[in-house]
């Protein structure tokens, strides 16, 4: 099986769900075929007034073909569903794990992501019930009625076996081949739109500042005319293979006739041969669309394996080491970079525990990859970096996380109370613990005055909130989590000198017996009285 294709595969119990579905699936569509087959015989049969007993069995079967499909239907979408939703589950499941060890460095676009991650591992759910269970009925069904028209009258059988095999075969590779091109970009297309609207809206307040809305409304409506090309390309060979099917069945029926007239059978039993090939046009009529959503499905999963097969940053020790007792780091000739590039080369620092250190530098000169390394989200190329005398490359980055925690320039706020940010922290925390964490931010003041204290909704990314504030909220959040080193990389990006200074001042304080290492290029908004070691990176 293609790699693409892995990522769709079921596992353990979802196997028999998905046989059952294709088993009520064929009975569905075989349903359909009966109920227009002894209908032709039944009206047929009935033209000529015989008595009525004669005509109990196809009444009986006409009334229980007409139920079974609605009944058969209904049951195959239950469990089809429930068995493609389950593959789902487990397949966002395994991604959003393998996310989770590669989002701290980025490398993706917000919306590409968001795109792959939603719209592109939707394509598993669309695999299993508009592709794979489809074909795999119609075909079933399809195989089924051609039996039964051949032991009716062989030639007609034959006819529409031929109908059947083009339908099959040759129609679906040609609506695929003429959508190939498109159904390959409209992944990507759709991924790249996704992205361009959620930087314009995350950026709205920016691009309205620097008056560039007609230059970034013109760059979308160019993305967004290359996804409606695409989209048009699509259904464009979606029609041609639904004319093709029916070229195919009106074919099958008008062989049918012509052979039948010819044929030493009964009125009734020609009224089938004629009539029930066009059952095939609801059980075939997914099969060009089922054709083109395979290519489109096989690009989608191929973006969803990039983000899989992408190396991981750091590689997790088979045996990690106890997290050693103490809280001292020592930075020895650290060399750190990406590409082909180094950022960092041969950095030392000395980093006792309860030190204060200010690391300054101009962007670009690698303040934040060195807080990625000391996260352990980034693997050092070079050097080392000691706690306690341990390596960090011998402890798992969870133990590192459990003592050195990060606040960012983007410190992410959710959209929902005080409360529930901080509970992010540590769960199940009385009210009287998020209240010290507040204050000790300085911000208990601020949300007491509040109508609904801690319950007060922050809004999207804290919007109800200033910069300042937000920070401060991040900031009660990593005190919360009781990190011994604290890495605060550039806090002060988006504010004003006078609040960047009162806001560095507290953090200061509020951080206790802890080590600081305070990553920024604005060391100048450091309180002079405040004690600290001064490293600049070139």
């Amino acid at each position: 099986m293609n790699t693409d294709w892995e990522l769709a595969r079921p596992r353990g119990g979802v196997v028999w769900r998905l046989v059952l579905a294709l088993g009520l699936g064929v009975a569905a569509a075989g349903s359909s075929v009966g109920l227009l087959a002894t209908s032709a015989w039944l009206i047929t049969a009935a033209a000529g007034q015989p008595p009525v007993l004669l005509l109990m069995v196809p009444i009986v079967a006409v009334r229980g073909f007409g139920v079974g499909r609605g009944v058969f239907r209904y049951v195959e979408r239950l469990v089809g569903h429930d068995a493609a939703y389950r593959v789902l589950g487990e397949t966002r499941g395994r991604i959003t794990g393998r996310l989770e060890k590669l989002a701290p460095l980025g490398g993706q676009r917000k919306g590409d992501l968001l795109a792959r991650l939603v719209l592109d591992v939707d394509a598993v759910l669309d695999l299993w019930l508009r592709v794979l269970l489809p074909v795999a009925v119609a075909v079933i069904t399809a195989a089924a009625t051609v039996g039964l028209l051949a032991l009716l009258l062989p030639a007609a059988g034959a006819a529409t076996a031929l109908a059947v095999l083009v339908a099959c075969t040759v129609v679906p590779w040609l609506t695929a081949r003429t959508a190939r091109r498109a159904e390959r970009n409209l992944a990507g297309a759709r991924g790249d739109v996704a992205a361009t609207t959620t930087e314009t809206l995350l950026t709205a307040a920016d691009v309205l500042a620097y008056n560039a809305v007609d230059t970034v409304l013109q760059d979308f409506t160019t993305r967004d005319a290359r996804l409606a090309a695409a989209e048009r390309r699509s259904a464009w060979s979606t029609g041609l293979g639904s004319a093709l099917l029916v070229v195919c069945i009106g074919g099958a029926s008008v062989a049918a006739l012509i052979l039948g007239s010819t044929a030493n059978i009964t009125g009734a039993v020609f009224a089938v041969l004629v009539l029930t090939p066009l059952a095939l046009a609801d059980v075939l009529g997914g099969i060009p669309a089922a054709a083109q959503l395979a290519i489109r499905n096989r690009a989608s999963l191929a973006r969803v394996q990039e983000l899989i097969d992408t190396p991981e940053p750091v590689t997790e020790p088979t045996n990690p080491v106890p997290l050693p007792p103490g809280r001292d780091l020592h930075v020895n000739l650290l060399r750190v970079g990406y590409d082909d590039t180094d950022v960092l080369n041969d950095l030392s620092l000395d980093l006792p525990a309860g030190s204060r250190v200010v690391i300054t530098g101009p962007s670009g000169s690698g303040k934040s990859t060195l807080a990625a390394v000391l996260l352990r989200f980034l693997e050092p190329r070079g050097g080392e970096v000691l706690l306690d005398g341990v390596d960090l490359s011998k402890l798992e980055g969870d133990q590192v996380r459990s003592v050195v925690g990060l606040l960012t320039q983007e410190s992410h706020v959710f959209d929902t109370t005080i409360r529930e940010n901080l509970l992010l922290a540590k769960p199940g925390v009385s009210d009287l613990q998020l209240w010290k964490a507040l204050y000790r931010a300085r911000l208990g003041v601020f949300v007491e005055n509040l109508p609904d204290g801690l319950d007060t909704m922050v809004g999207e990314h804290g919007a109800r909130l200033s910069g300042g504030e937000r920070q401060r909220l991040a900031f009660a959040r990593l005190l919360l989590a009781e990190r011994d080193v604290l890495v605060l990389d550039e806090p002060t990006e988006h504010l004003d000198e006078e609040t960047g200074r009162a806001l560095l001042a507290d953090l200061f304080a509020a951080a206790g017996d802890r080590t600081v290492v305070l990553l920024t290029h604005r060391p100048e908004l450091v309180p002079d009285h405040l004690p600290r070691q001064l490293v600049c990176l070139t």
